[in-house]
């Protein structure tokens, strides 16, 4: 999987995603707007398997922004939910991110009931800083330079 701009087909695109259960409250309409911080995630052979966010779309009441850390989102399509691909898919929207802000600390907020998608981010080097209404707010912390320092983001 990578990630990558969105087509102007898919930023005028309504999504209809539906997911089951208390999942629900990912459903996603559209669209998702190029402007917005949105990003496509595809799979190997181009597919749109879901999708990406930075900044202010990425962030829920209650989380303000903050000078040095990026805000980042995702959102897998439904039928490809509970299939193991959560790993690699938010490890191709990380990269996205990191790619245009490197040395940012990053941060996201998962629901306090979504175990799945909090094991995903714990594997990918976050850990939870707070919380945010229902949400934990987790944060994964920019690399070290060579020489033990970190990187530094405008």
């Amino acid at each position: 999987m990578r990630a990558r701009e969105l087509t102007v087909e898919e930023t005028e695109r309504h999504l209809g995603w539906r997911y089951p259960g208390e999942y629900a409250t990912y459903d996603h309409d559209g669209p998702l707007g190029r402007d917005l911080g949105y990003f496509a995630v595809e799979d190997d052979g181009g597919d749109l398997v879901g999708f990406g966010c930075v900044g202010a779309e990425a962030r829920v009441p209650g989380v303000g922004e903050e000078p040095g850390t990026i805000d980042v989102g995702y959102g897998m399509g439904p039928e490809l939910v509970g299939q193991g691909l959560g790993r690699e898919f938010v490890g191709a929207v990380l990269a996205y991110a990191v790619e245009r802000g490197p040395g940012a600390r990053l941060r996201m907020s998962i629901y306090r009931w979504n175990g799945r998608s909090r094991r995903v981010a714990e594997a990918h080097g976050f850990h939870v800083v707070g919380e945010a209404g229902e949400f934990d707010v987790l944060v994964r912390d920019p690399p070290r330079r060579a020489d033990g320092e970190e990187y530094r983001h405008g």
